[in-house]
């Protein structure tokens, strides 16, 4: 029996694909817990229409990572911290406090999102990768300053 997958099933297929199963598994199985539906027109048209979909949300959330990314890229971000008349921070600048900067500036960018190669310990700048897509990153300086 031929069925298009809702769902990745293990050892059968990934999720919209067409296979060829034996009529029991399909009845009993796939069909059973909703991992999948029989082969008709109207449900081959479905998975069309909703792969179609998926492929232009993916190019457009593309397209705005590429533009943010333009924008942000070599933007300085300014995070003040509590520290020592000697230049040396009491703490360390997180990927959490460069975030709140990145939204106070109007950027919506999770602390996830945030890279930092080593713990930030002192004022001055320092260069912080963004991460906008799994496809696009961009480079920011964050400007530390003690907190006054």
């Amino acid at each position: 029996m031929k069925v298009i997958l809702l769902q990745d099933v293990k050892k059968v297929g990934k999720a919209n694909e067409v296979v060829d199963v034996s009529d029991g598994y399909a009845r009993n199985f796939l069909l059973k817990k909703g991992l999948a539906r029989e082969v008709s027109a109207a449900n081959l048209n479905d998975v069309k229409l909703k792969t179609g979909a998926a492929e232009e949300n993916a190019r457009r959330a593309l397209e705005a990572a590429h533009a943010t990314a333009d924008k942000l890229s070599g933007a300085k971000v300014p995070v003040e911290a509590r520290g020592g008349a000697d230049g040396r921070l009491y703490g360390a600048v997180t990927a959490q406090d460069i975030s709140n900067s990145l939204k106070a500036m109007g950027y919506d960018i999770d602390k996830k999102h945030v890279v930092l190669q080593n713990p930030i310990k002192n004022i001055g700048e320092f260069s912080a990768r963004v991460k906008l897509h799994p496809e696009v990153s961009c480079e920011v300086i964050v400007e530390v300053k003690i907190k006054a």
